[in-house]
């Protein structure tokens, strides 16, 4: 029997405009940092890692790729310092070669970095932006580092650390030849909580915007369906529109359309795939959805408050405002509600998952899909 290659999807003009913009060079100019926010898995990773890496990589940039959920165990400040120095180890040859022969002045950075390349973390007195440095000179080239997931690093005083180090990594790196040593892309679940590191004058990256990241379209589907379609009888085969359609029902997810694809593929007798489609993108809608309606409606007063408004002033959201406490307070049908009640609610619902909070005190959803839920069916 002959082996069927998955199916794959590539995206290598987003990818080329994205690299032109990071070298300020096409209608957007990114020098500062390309921010992307998408929701979850709607194919914002398997892009980074199948059409954006290979695209920085076909440009001779050294590229280096950190998941900041791939450990939620570990501080994302030691994740991003081990890709760092993942990447520094391939290099290992060339960096102990400079630790000998470069001047006194750099002759410490090289050195401590050439003796420490089995260590996850960086030497002490190295920095993030002294480790860069020297992988861009050991590279001859200049390096690209792609965060996954950036949002999480706020979730620790390391982590923010490490955004600022970045910046200034990219602000040393970045002047005085004319020639960028250090491109960074930092992509995000959460539009609300990527824009945590842009929007104010004490957050890493103030005054770069946060861009939507587009989501897959027809493009996608029709590919998919194309790909489908061979495997099925001749008078028994999918539709572009409805593929589309069930696309769409599912929040534009891939895995979600390819788990109600095979759900249909192993029913032996199925037919009218289209109604198949819709039906299967109906259910998984309806299930993700109550599944939201259900831990809304178990959640006390005071937690669904803060909750709701929460999602009503999106990130406009500040917990103890004035706007904010006389939300509360009327959706819980009282005069007024005390500060340790809604910081106790706020405690509370990040524990269960349902709200992030940044090491310097902002609050976001944890799950932006759960905004969609609310305002299509809690508001009509």
């Amino acid at each position: 029997m002959r082996a069927i290659k998955p199916f794959t999807f590539h995206r290598p003009t987003l990818a080329e405009s994205y690299c032109e913009s990071l070298g300020g060079h096409g209608l957007a100019d990114s020098r500062s940092g390309l921010f992307l926010a998408a929701p979850r898995r709607t194919g914002k990773s398997t892009f980074l890692r199948e059409d954006m890496l290979p695209a920085m990589q076909k440009r001779g940039w050294t590229t280096i790729y950190v998941d900041l959920w791939a450990d939620k165990s570990k501080d994302p400040a030691l994740l991003i310092t081990s890709a760092v120095k993942a990447k520094s180890g391939t290099f290992a040859g060339v960096i102990a070669k400079m630790a000998k022969s470069t001047g006194l002045e750099k002759v410490n950075v090289f050195g401590a970095l050439s003796l420490n390349l089995d260590s996850l973390e960086l030497p002490t007195g190295l920095t993030l932006a002294d480790a860069l440095e020297a992988l861009v000179e050991a590279g001859k080239a200049p390096v690209a580092i792609v965060i996954d997931e950036a949002q999480h690093a706020l979730s620790t005083q390391a982590g923010v650390d490490a955004m600022f180090a970045l910046k200034a990594a990219r602000d040393h790196l970045n002047q005085g030849s004319g020639q960028q040593g250090l491109f960074i892309v930092l992509t995000g679940s959460n539009r609300d909580k990527l824009a945590h590191l842009v929007l104010k004058r004490t957050q890493p990256f103030f005054g770069s915007q946060v861009t939507r990241f587009p989501l897959l379209t027809k493009d996608f589907t029709d590919a998919y369906t194309d790909f489908v379609n061979p495997l099925l009888a001749n008078d028994n085969q999918f539709r572009h529109e409805d593929m589309f359609e069930a696309f769409k029902l599912v929040g534009h997810r891939p895995e979600m359309l390819r788990s109600i694809v095979g759900e249909i593929a192993l029913d032996a007798g199925a037919d009218h795939l289209g109604e198949a489609l819709k039906n299967g993108a109906e259910e998984i809608k309806e299930r993700m959805w109550g599944a939201m309606e259900s831990e809304f409606a178990g959640l006390p007063d005071i937690q669904r408050a803060v909750l709701e408004t929460i999602i009503d002033q999106g990130k406009n959201y500040v917990p103890f405002s004035e706007a904010s406490m006389r939300a509360y307070a009327n959706l819980v049908q009282q005069e007024k509600v005390s500060v340790p009640s809604v910081q106790a609610a706020l405690d509370t619902l990040r524990e269960k998952g349902l709200v992030w909070r940044a090491a310097y005190g902002d609050y976001a959803l944890e799950d932006e899909s759960m905004a969609g839920w609310y305002k299509t069916k809690m508001q009509g």
